[in-house]
């Protein structure tokens, strides 16, 4: 028998049996590959090659084989160049192939780097922000009308007074006490209502407002304005040089009532302090103001406005309703103390 310079025959085991020179385990004469660590001849390990398959020829030897105390028989794979021995009892189950459990792990770990790369890649990236740091939406820029505040009534909404002096429903003819009906052609139901159409509304676009006063319904046009002109325009009321004007009569005495035979509202006077403006004019109490320099008076709101507004020192008329007879009265207005 022929000499391979890569296995030693062993002179203990049957002569179909031989060692592997390089682990020294049993294996059949005349096989290429070491069952056990994939030795080839003297080359190197086998590459994923089931290194014996027993053919009939084959079993004695694989008998005394596995009869050898130096080492249970077994069968070789690599991968690579990194040899996997398995026992030959585990050669049927495996077969030389991957087994269905390493296909279900495989899956698994394919699914979840999938995952991860698709949430990396769809979203956003978020920059840490310190400690105690609390982020909160911008609400957007709204329109400003200028008015004190909205509330629901028959038919419509309706206010207190118009404010500052100078806002576009100044401008546009409005007063406390009118019902609008109707914003830039919608419709106006409840308050939440306006809050939404003046959040929609850009800033500096001329709209037209319906609405109703002394039950007579008319329309005019406005130009809306930013938050920080409606400031403005406040501030340098507050802050005029002339000062604001001086009645001289208890507000919170005064309240909106109808007038009379009419379809009108008014505000009847409480107390007229005693030489102040309105006393020094002859108004008095019960007197029921309709009109103030010429503006519509319908909400004790308004009337207190346009007081505030008059110029000091200067002469308004005041239209009221005495007994059922309408009276007009110029006051010399006061000056308001700071």
């Amino acid at each position: 028998m022929s000499q391979n310079p890569g296995i030693q025959p062993n002179p203990e085991a049957e002569q179909s049996v031989t060692t592997c020179s390089n682990c020294h385990s049993p294996m059949p004469i005349g096989l290429r590959f070491c069952r056990n660590c994939g030795f080839r001849l003297g080359e190197g390990p086998a590459e994923y090659t089931e290194t014996v398959r027993f053919q009939n020829g084959h079993r004695a030897a694989a008998a005394a084989a596995a009869t050898s105390p130096q080492q249970p028989l077994v069968t070789s794979y690599s991968l690579g160049n990194s040899p996997m021995t398995m026992p030959r009892g585990k050669v049927k189950a495996c077969g030389g192939k991957i087994s269905g459990m390493t296909w279900i792990f495989l899956g698994l770990l394919l699914f979840f780097v999938a995952a991860g790369a698709f949430t990396a890649l769809f979203t956003p990236a978020r920059r840490a922000l310190p400690p105690g740091i609390v982020t909160t939406a911008i609400a957007p820029p709204r329109s400003y009308v200028g008015v004190n505040g909205f509330e629901s009534t028959d038919g419509g909404l309706t206010f207190g007074n118009v404010e500052p002096p100078g806002s576009p429903a100044d401008k546009a003819g409005l007063v406390g006490g009118d019902i609008v009906t109707s914003f830039d052609g919608q419709q106006l139901e409840d308050t939440d209502q306006v809050g939404d159409l003046l959040r929609s509304t850009p800033i500096g676009k001329t709209v037209e407002v319906t609405y109703i006063r002394d039950g007579e319904t008319k329309t005019t046009k406005l130009t809306t304005i930013s938050r920080d002109d409606s400031e403005r325009l406040a501030s340098n009321f507050r802050s005029r040089p002339e000062g604001q004007g001086y009645f001289g009569f208890r507000q919170e005495q005064s309240q909106r009532v109808a007038v009379p035979n009419s379809n009108i509202y008014g505000v009847k006077l409480g107390t007229v302090l005693t030489s102040e403006p309105a006393d020094l004019a002859g108004l008095k109490k019960g007197d029921i103001v309709i009109q103030f320099d010429n503006i519509p008076i319908r909400t004790r709101a308004e009337l207190v406005s346009r007081i505030r507004r008059a110029l000091p020192y200067s002469t308004v008329n005041v239209k009221v309703v005495r007994d059922g007879e309408e009276l007009t009265i110029p006051v010399k207005m006061g000056k308001q103390k700071d």
